[in-house]
């Protein structure tokens, strides 16, 4: 990596999330619709909603204009939520990377959850990806959404801010994010980079299997059909009053969902997907026979 830039605290994207779960929820518990608040504030609806749901930040003076609204005379509290205004407006490490859709906002989210569930069908979960499989996955990218190139500097910025985000699991402050993710096994015979980088990247998931806050699981193709198996999927959690989501994506876009209904459906997803998935351990085993059998093929080739 060119820089020194690592994973700090704090995270925009979740300070105004954060504070929009507060501000929706002093609206409804004084009993007041979006309309009569922008009637107030005079402004349109969209942007009270915008900011309840954390897609834009709000200024301090909303801040203020709403607290007066909701009845919040304790200085104390006025404060913490303007602070949590001014902090939403401040940039994330990972604006200037350049990073393809929806990455921004999800990067954000998952620079401040407490615990991450990832199911993937056909690649290697993004945070135990090794520099050159994810160099591999560019050989055939979706399109970018605008008429820029995605030239070897570009695919080097994007590996750089990969490898930043890695850090979540190895971080000594705030503790480590907990990841479990689970793979469908398609994921480790998909011939990504050629023999070597397989090998190579199944032997990196190993790797990070060893750490305390690491567990990976595999789906084996004698399972047959199971529910997430035309899916991938991510679940956040956090620990503030950011609430929990799923976050989904596909050719036809990306979805975030943070109804409590949602979050619990795919929850109860990945507990069966752990339950009929290979234990740690087995799929461990697994792993490093197929990274063997690369490194044979390699070794018949050469």
């Amino acid at each position: 990596m060119k820089g020194a830039t690592t994973v700090a605290e704090g995270s925009p994207t979740v300070r105004r999330r954060e504070l929009g779960a507060l501000l929706r929820k002093l609206r409804k518990d004084k009993d007041l619709t979006v309309d009569q608040v922008t009637a107030y504030l005079e402004c349109s609806a969209s942007k009270i909603s915008r900011i309840e749901t954390g897609q834009r930040g709000a200024t301090p003076r909303d801040v203020r204009d709403l607290c007066d609204l909701y009845g919040v005379t304790d200085q104390a509290e006025r404060e913490r939520l303007v602070g949590l205004a001014r902090e939403g407006k401040q940039q994330g490490w990972w604006q200037s990377y350049d990073l393809p859709f929806a990455t921004p906002m999800y990067v954000g989210l998952e620079a401040e959850a407490v615990r991450i569930k990832d199911y993937d069908s056909a690649v290697i979960p993004g945070l135990l990806q090794s520099a050159d499989y994810l160099r591999a996955l560019h050989d055939d990218p979706l399109p970018e959404p605008t008429d820029r190139e995605l030239t070897p500097e570009l695919v080097e910025r994007r590996v750089e801010a990969r490898l930043i985000r890695q850090q979540l699991l190895t971080r000594r402050h705030p503790p480590p994010l907990e990841f479990s993710a689970i793979m469908d096994e398609a994921a480790l015979h998909r011939l990504i980079g050629g023999p070597a980088v397989m090998g190579a990247q199944l032997k990196r998931v190993v790797e990070a299997m060893q750490l305390p806050n690491v567990t990976v699981q595999v789906i084996p193709y004698s399972i047959g059909p199971h529910p997430a198996l035309n899916s991938t999927f991510n679940i956040l959690e956090f620990s503030g009053a950011a609430p929990h989501l799923v976050y989904s994506e596909g050719l036809a876009g990306f979805i975030f969902m943070e109804r409590e209904e949602d979050v619990e459906r795919y929850n109860d997803v990945f507990r069966h997907l752990s339950d009929i998935a290979l234990t740690p351990d087995q799929s461990a085993d697994l792993m490093i026979r197929l990274a063997e059998a690369y490194a044979n093929a390699l070794r018949a080739t050469g």
